[in-house]
């Protein structure tokens, strides 16, 4: 049967300097003003406050109706849960700790229901966090399908919560550091980028990577961070020195630039090169360092600085991954039936890409000066796509990235 399972975010409002230093404590507080639950016959609703965002997953097990949602982590505190929930709809309430450290809380439904969202806001201003959970009643049939595999559950965790005889035994968790993606959304402020129609492409791909940075803290494989959070302008070597000063894993820029009128359309991965691999990357190098000129920033004098750099040891590790990198985003990209560009990996001298100690990939979503790629710029549903086939692709690389590491250590 279909497993459900959903990430939510942690860090998800804090931006990069709070994910980079760690400045959150190791765990969220379940804080009894803005929690609650409530269940009607066609209806469940689950309100969690916390006192920081934190990654959650969320399950529906049968046979009886349950609802498990695991959070890392959590201390529940002197909150009653139990007190909270209504009798018209619920069964029984139970919360505990697994013995990898993760909170759980179970509801015994009295029913077949479906899970109809799932969302965790975060408050600029305090940091603190809302999970809210809202369930619909489904035929049976429906539920079964979507339920998840108790046994599986059961393999993956402990069963200390799934039945109340089974006592939680609280475990510390170890704490675990996740790869830290830096998304860079490309040019901003006195620099718009592109613009079309009156649309600016700095608007269009800064939108696209606060998307991007919210599905993948909610699935809960990366930190995030970004070069910029709104409409200012950040040099190409201040991107660059972001993402180090964040200690960044890998780099990943984002564009939707145009170039002239025939030369492209479709989403492009560019890697770092000493030659542009065509006409198109050879104007857009050009226009990227340009836009660093007409802020002050002289970008002349490193060239030989860099060609240095590009022999050293370090880029001959950082280069085959980087390519692998480009690989996965093009595949991801493939799978969901997105529009490629007929060359989707090329070079060019990009400076936002010479960071040699991490992989770096500037990735050009489509091209404003094509009217189809423009429309799917704007398209809310392209965008979700797009989102969640670069999320799955990063998440393959990852996966990969780290087997071949453990490979060339031994």
């Amino acid at each position: 049967m279909a497993l459900c399972v959903l990430l939510g975010a942690a860090l998800l409002a804090l931006g990069p300097s709070a994910s980079a230093q760690g400045s959150m404590s190791a765990q969220a507080r379940l804080q009894a003003e803005g929690t609650g639950i409530s269940a009607r016959r066609d209806a469940v609703s689950l309100d969690l406050a916390l006192s920081q965002p934190v990654p959650y997953r969320v399950q529906l097990l049968a046979d009886p109706p349950r609802l498990v949602v695991d959070l890392n982590t959590v201390a529940w505190g002197a909150v009653d849960l139990e007190e909270l929930a209504t009798a018209q709809g619920l069964r029984g309430v139970r919360h505990g700790h697994l013995p990898d450290g993760w909170a759980r809380l179970v509801l015994d439904l009295g029913g077949p229901f479906a899970l109809e969202s799932s969302e965790q806001r975060i408050s600029a201003e305090s940091g603190a966090a809302q999970i809210a959970l809202r369930l619909r009643r489904v035929t049976l049939e429906e539920f079964e399908a979507s339920a998840a595999d108790e046994a599986r559950l059961v393999a993956q965790s402990a069963a200390a919560l799934l039945h109340p005889q089974a006592p939680a035994v609280p475990v510390p968790a170890p704490e675990i550091r996740k790869p830290l993606v830096m998304l860079d959304p490309g040019h901003g402020g006195i620099d718009p980028g592109a613009e079309v129609e009156g649309i600016r492409e700095s608007d269009l791909v800064l939108a696209f990577a606060q998307k991007l940075r919210e599905t993948l803290l909610r699935r809960g494989v990366f930190d995030v961070a970004m070069t910029r959070e709104a409409d200012v302008f950040v040099s190409l070597d201040g991107r660059i020195r972001a993402a180090r000063a964040a200690g960044a894993d890998l780099f990943v820029s984002i564009h939707a630039d145009t170039v002239p009128e025939g030369l492209a359309s479709g989403a492009v991965m560019y890697l770092l090169g000493d030659e542009a691999s065509d006409d198109s990357a050879a104007y857009l190098a050009e226009r990227h360092d340009r836009a660093d000129m007409l802020a002050g920033v002289d970008l002349h004098g490193t060239p030989d600085e860099i060609a240095r750099v590009l022999m050293s040891v370090a880029w001959q590790d950082t280069k085959p991954r980087s390519r692998a990198l480009a690989e996965a985003l093009v595949e991801g990209i493939e799978t969901v039936g997105l529009r490629l560009h007929r060359r989707p990996i090329q070079s060019g001298a990009f400076t936002v890409l010479r960071a040699v100690d991490m992989p770096s990939v500037l990735v050009e979503l489509g091209f404003m000066s094509s009217p189809r790629d423009l429309a799917n710029l704007q398209d809310p549903d392209w965008n979700r796509q797009m989102v969640e086939a670069l999320a799955d692709a990063l998440e393959q690389w990852q996966q990969d990235d780290t087997a071949l590491q453990r490979l060339r250590r031994r």
